[in-house]
């Protein structure tokens, strides 16, 4: 997890802690519902947040799996590994970095 992503994560679990200090909650994103509650957030809720920035929770998680995949080598086991994906689908994101690194060398020769 690079430096900023840390920074961020630390800084909304602490400011999760605040807001629902009593909370038995095991999800990651909570709202006012369930922060009182055990479900998790709905899809509707975290797709209208996610608007705002101009992207889906799956583009996010795909971009993610993707970056993983390039920056610790296409390696389909290590990404069965970090995101528990299924192993066709690591292999898919395996495949994407590999010709993107390609292309990528290519281009800057």
């Amino acid at each position: 997890m690079d430096d900023l992503t840390h920074q961020l994560l630390v800084d909304y679990l602490r400011q999760r802690q605040r807001r629902w200090p009593r909370t038995v909650n095991r999800h990651l994103l909570l709202t006012e519902q369930s922060g009182h509650e055990t479900r998790p957030a709905t899809t509707y809720w975290l797709n209208t947040e996610f608007r705002a920035i101009g992207a889906t929770p799956t583009q996010l998680r795909v971009d993610r799996q993707l970056e993983e995949a390039i920056s610790h080598g296409p390696d389909p086991l290590h990404l069965v590994a970090v995101f528990g994906i299924a192993e066709n689908t690591a292999v898919r994101y395996a495949t994407a970095a590999r010709q993107l690194l390609t292309t990528t060398v290519e281009v800057e020769c």
